[in-house]
Formats: structure tokens, C-alpha cells, sequence
């Protein structure tokens, strides 16, 4: 109980609170832009550098979760192109189900893993995202370049944004200074960690700010097979085989919350941008993070983790 509370409560608490200070009209909508934009492209690497800076890639934990969360989400993402022809839906609606039932929130994923696992769950839980966010980013654009509306360009759009991603920048950098032995400056360190939980708080605020349920009451048994996929399926798949990999405990609970961590709201802005089914992704998004936030800790719970 004490770790439902420290760690799985508080990131929930922070995305209402982001919903309910846009639903007050706190900002504007380009005011929260702009706090967005911060946050991805300040906050967020100078959260995830030292994060992975610091993580014991010797430990053997790193690499059963990394390999297991990648292999069952591209393998569920293999399984929804084959299954496209009876889904019945729009190409650009397509997109935005396949987006919805791999991609995963770093910033409730992230922060839920340190408080349940401690400074190290958070390095190997940096070092997994590291690896899968790439992945992910990667074949999400595939799939809007080819299905997404007017994608004439979306190969160029492609390539651009995944070379400017900050979240793939940052854990290479991170991943390169504790390969090499490169020393931790206690000021460096310091401004690190000043700006590691701004991260996390105005990540999850903005997270909040961009929920949109006008969509999910729509199309409700896409909606609810979705996030099953998303939030059930994806988490035992990964929990599964990190065990089979030969991950320890800990690594299976981080698979575990990895796959049960709610749609990421990245998935909306490039749905927005390639051509997907921007209304859709921002319904999968909302009713993901609603309902993660019950299976979360059904799941770490049922599973001896809290």
C-alpha cells in the first residue's frame, strides 16, 4: 500500500491536475504549447541524461527488458497490420489504433519505476526506454508514411523527426558518457538534478492539460479493444519474457509496468502531423491513462510488486 501511494497515486494526481487547470483555461492553448515544448525539449533530456548516465549496464537487467519490450510490442505490432483488412476503419483511423496499442508514456512509465524500484529500477527503466522509444518512434512513422493522409512527403518527415527526436539524443548521449567512464561533475550533476523532477511534474501536468474525451464514447468497442491490447495483453506479453529471457524479478516488474503504462501523448501530435486520425489517437490517449490508472497497480499488486 505504501508503494501504491509514494509512487503510482502522485502521477496520477499530477495528470488531473494538468486536465483540471486546462479544463479552468489556465493557459491558452499556446501557452501550453509552449510549456510542452519546454518540458520535451529542455526538462525532459536533462532528466533522462544522468538517468541513464548513472545505470549499471553491467547489472543484467537492462538488456532482458530492453529486448522483451521491444520484441512483444513489434510483434503486436505485426499482428495489427495483418489484421487491418477486418478492422473496417479508415487508413488514417488505422494509424492512430496502431499507434495506440504500442506506444507508451515515458513520463508516467519513468517516474512510476523509481518510486516502485528505486534508483536502479530508474536507470534500468531509462536504459529500456532508451532502446524502445526509438524502436517504436521508428515503426509508428512507417506505418503513418505509408497509411496517413496526404503523405507525399512523410519519408522526409520521417527521417527529420526522428533525427531531431530529444528523447533519442538524450539517451545516447547518457548511454555514451557510462560506456566511456566519463566522470559525474558534482555541478553538472547539480543542475541535472534541479531540472530531473521539473521533468516529470510539468511532463505529467501537460500530459493532463491534453487529454481529450470527446472521441472515446464514439466508437467504444474500438475504444475498449484498444486499450485491452494496450494495457492488459502488452504488459503480460512483456512481463513474460523478460522472465524467459532470464530477466531477475525486478525486471519483469519493470516490463510489467512498461507495458501497462497508459498511450503516450506524443502519438497525437504526430498523428497530427503525418495525416492519422488525430480525434482517435486523442480519445486512445484519454481513456488509456483513465483506465491505467486502476490496472496499474491491479497489476503490480496481483504480481507481488505492492
Amino acid at each position: 500500500m505504501s508503494a501504491l501511494l509514494t509512487g503510482v497515486v502522485p502521477v496520477f494526481a499530477m495528470i488531473a491536475l494538468g486536465w483540471g487547470l486546462k479544463w479552468r483555461s489556465f493557459l491558452d492553448d499556446d501557452g501550453w504549447r509552449a510549456v510542452e515544448r519546454l518540458t520535451y525539449f529542455a526538462f525532459y533530456p536533462a532528466f533522462l541524461i544522468p538517468a541513464v548516465w548513472r545505470a549499471d549496464f553491467a547489472g543484467g537487467a537492462a538488456g532482458p527488458v530492453a529486448a522483451a519490450t521491444v520484441a512483444v510490442a513489434l510483434t503486436v505490432a505485426l499482428l495489427t497490420v495483418l489484421a487491418k483488412p477486418m478492422l473496417r476503419i479508415s487508413d488514417p483511423a488505422f494509424t492512430s489504433v496502431f499507434q495506440g496499442v504500442i506506444r507508451w508514456n515515458g513520463f508516467v512509465f519513468l517516474p512510476v519505476a523509481g518510486a516502485i524500484f528505486g534508483e536502479r529500477g530508474l536507470g534500468v527503466a531509462a536504459v529500456a526506454f532508451g532502446v524502445l522509444a526509438p524502436a517504436l518512434n521508428v515503426v509508428c512513422v512507417l506505418v503513418l508514411a505509408r497509411w496517413g493522409a496526404g503523405q507525399g512527403g512523410g519519408w522526409r518527415l520521417a527521417l527529420s523527426s526522428l533525427l531531431r527526436n530529444p528523447i533519442i539524443w538524450a539517451c545516447g548521449i547518457g548511454a555514451a558518457l557510462n560506456l566511456t567512464g566519463v566522470p559525474k561533475p558534482e555541478l553538472v550533476m547539480g543542475v541535472f538534478d534541479l531540472m530531473g523532477p521539473g521533468a516529470i511534474a510539468l511532463g505529467l501536468i501537460t500530459a493532463g492539460a491534453g487529454l481529450s474525451f470527446r472521441y472515446a464514447a464514439s466508437r467504444p468497442v474500438l475504444m475498449l479493444t484498444v486499450t485491452a491490447i494496450k494495457l492488459i495483453a502488452l504488459p503480460l506479453g512483456m512481463y513474460w519474457l523478460t522472465g524467459a529471457l532470464g530477466g531477475d524479478r525486478m525486471a519483469q516488474g519493470l516490463a510489467l509496468l512498461a507495458g501497462a503504462s497508459p498511450g503516450a501523448a506524443a502519438s497525437y501530435v504526430m498523428a497530427r502531423q503525418m495525416g492519422g486520425d488525430a480525434p482517435l489517437m486523442a480519445g486512445v490517449v484519454a481513456l488509456t491513462t483513465v483506465v491505467s490508472a486502476f490496472t496499474i497497480p491491479i497489476l503490480l499488486a496481483l504480481f507481488g510488486y505492492i
